[in-house]
């Protein structure tokens, strides 16, 4: 196991005292410790060199079978020994001993994976001037991968002499992740760390992912597309106007690593979540191209497997967690590879969404991925989107058949969730494929659309349009009218004449409002504003092109002047918490509803 370069140097000079291992084990089995306390004091000291450690460790594989439970305290000093980064004669001495320890000692398995995962993450560095700690930062050492190249390579030995390996593994994985509030570097190698374990590890593949994710979405929630935006946005404001404020945007723990201040240009991520998020989305995306290609050329079983463990993890995290904003584009980007991983996708969601067997919840929010997917893919063929509205459109009208002269034929979301999140996910869908579906034959797709029979369902007597976003309804309002499909305004303004405003109490006084958002919203393909991850999903999205149609303009609601170009629902999804003011559209209405007399005013200054 030692390099032919160590096999013809002449062994150096080593200082040790005490006996050799094999009798220092004899003499501590009689009860005489002197040499085994000499031993350890020997093994623990920092300075230690190389041709001792090969010395000791070679001495420790020859009796291997003797160092039982009794010797853990040994075993952990050795386990302790600076071998990564050491000479090639050192790293192979150390992995030997490795391999014949967990063969002869299982009981060492754990305490040897510990050791190994430890290293994943770059040690910290702390200089010391006149006794005071002026930094405690990230190593930034070269040798970096080929330590962690060999912490890996002793993993696949470990794994190689002991099958159980995996089992094993995971918790030691799960425990030794940083805390989310570590650095972006401490991050990044953890987990490309643990993505490089799942290659040689195929079977915990799905468990690392889902550990993965679980801490990305602690992140991803934690910042949401409205903070992140106005943060990026004021320091932009600030390095145009040239003023360099004294204190950082954030006063966080030295350990965080925030981004103060970003020039001007760069890639970095100001708001520091969501840098720490950007940069695990950028190795997590990686990780996903890397997976499914071999050569450049996508590989067709091991990207069908991917898929599988990241809809698997998409069901148990992703689905049930309420207004993430990005984690969720890890699986946009892979069904972005081959169509059919997005048709099955669409059809995992379309199943989801119509078993009556899975929490309403669920049922809701597979609804909105469906819409916001559809919506937004660009790589999604019309054939496609059309696909999913035959299977979304005659679901609903088999539900209101079902409904419709019943005793639960009312507008109520607790009774009827699903259905108006897959209301609003086709009228979504339309909004931003109606060209497309329009485009090369007009009269074909007109036909298309009149055949869908949209004026059944906003009629219906459950009335999906007065639970639906406005911003939705106005658009989806102002094409149906533009193509002579349905007339939406009537409804819209019944509704609104209905809608009684919300007395709020808050520190500033009461405030009136209005619920805009009941379905709770959420569209989880909304822009994705992280900049460098950014780069891979771009090209795959459709962002939200303004009609040029003058007849559309006038029935949506207004649009900030400096909003972003891609604003479509700015200002109404969860960020808001689901109350707000009045929107314009129906504000006006509320004019000549009798009810709403009386608080003009608090309407007009409530208007967003």
């Amino acid at each position: 196991h030692v390099s032919l370069d160590f096999m013809n140097t002449p062994p150096l000079k080593t200082v040790r005292f005490g006996g050799n291992v094999v009798a220092t084990l004899a003499k501590f089995k009689q009860g005489d410790t002197s040499d085994y306390e000499l031993l350890k004091h020997q093994l623990a000291d920092p300075d230690i060199k190389d041709a001792q450690i090969i010395n000791w460790l070679q001495e420790f594989r020859n009796c291997v079978t003797q160092l039982s439970k009794d010797h853990e305290q040994l075993i952990y000093l050795v386990l302790r020994l600076p071998w990564l980064g050491r000479s090639p004669a050192v790293v192979e001495e150390y992995l030997a001993f490795l391999s014949n320890l967990v063969s002869a000692q299982t009981v060492y398995l754990r305490a040897c994976l510990k050791m190994v995962v430890s290293n994943f993450t770059p040690k910290r560095v702390k200089i010391c001037e006149g006794g005071v700690d002026i930094s405690d930062s990230d190593d930034d050492d070269e040798n970096l991968p080929i330590n962690f190249d060999q912490c890996h390579q002793a993993l696949q030995l470990i794994a190689r002499y002991v099958p159980s390996t995996s089992r094993f593994l995971m918790p030691i994985l799960t425990e030794n992740f940083p805390f989310v509030q570590k650095s972006s570097r401490t991050l990044e190698c953890y987990v490309h760390n643990l993505l490089r374990v799942a290659v040689y590890i195929p079977s915990l593949q799905r468990h690392v992912l889902e550990l993965i994710i679980s801490r990305m979405l602690k992140l991803d929630v934690s910042a949401s597309r409205g903070e992140i935006e106005e943060v990026e946005n004021a320091v932009q404001q600030q390095e145009m106007k040239g003023e360099q404020e004294e204190e950082g945007l954030f006063d966080m723990d030295e350990d965080v690593c925030s981004v103060k201040s970003s020039p001007a240009g760069t890639n970095v991520m100001v708001h520091p979540v969501a840098e720490r998020l950007d940069t695990l989305m950028v190795v997590l995306l990686a990780f996903i191209k890397d997976m499914c290609h071999v050569n450049g050329c996508l590989d067709v079983e091991q990207t069908k497997d991917l898929y599988k463990d990241l809809v698997c993890v998409f069901d148990k995290l992703i689905l049930p967690t309420h207004a993430s904003c990005h984690v969720q584009y890890a699986l946009f980007y892979l069904c972005s590879f081959r169509l059919a991983l997005a048709e099955a996708f669409l059809e995992h969601l379309w199943r989801l969404l119509q078993s009556p067997s899975h929490p309403a919840v669920l049922r809701q929010s597979a609804a909105g991925y469906m819409g916001s997917f559809l919506a937004r893919a660009n790589f999604l063929p019309v054939a496609t989107v059309c696909a999913c509205l035959d299977l979304l459109v005659p679901w609903l009208h088999l539900y209101i058949d079902s409904q419709d002269s019943g005793s639960r034929a009312y507008c109520d979301i607790m009774l009827h969730g699903p259905f108006y999140n897959a209301c609003q996910a086709v009228f979504y869908t339309l909004i931003f494929r109606h060209r497309s579906i329009l485009e090369g034959d007009m009269k074909k797709g007109l036909a298309y659309l009149q055949g869908l029979n949209l004026e059944r369902i906003v009629m219906c007597q459950l009335n999906p349009l007065k639970v639906c976003l406005p911003a939705v309804t106005n658009m989806f309002a102002a094409i149906t009218r533009k193509y002579q499909l349905v007339f939406c305004y009537t409804i819209i303004e019944r509704n609104s004449r209905h809608v009684l405003p919300v007395v709020r109490s808050s520190v500033g006084g009461d405030c009136v409002s209005t619920n805009t958002n009941p379905l709770d919203s959420f569209f989880p393909f909304d822009p994705y504003v992280l900049k460098r991850s950014s780069k891979l999903i771009e090209p795959l999205y459709q962002v939200w092109e303004e009609p040029a149609d003058t007849e559309v303009e006038t029935f949506t609601t207004k649009r900030c002047s400096d909003a972003d170009e891609d604003d479509f629902l700015r200002g109404e999804t969860p960020e808001t918490k689901g109350v707000m003011g009045m929107t314009p559209g129906s504000y006006e209405s509320h004019l000549h509803s009798p009810s709403s007399t009386p608080s003009f005013n608090f309407f007009k200054w409530n208007i967003k």
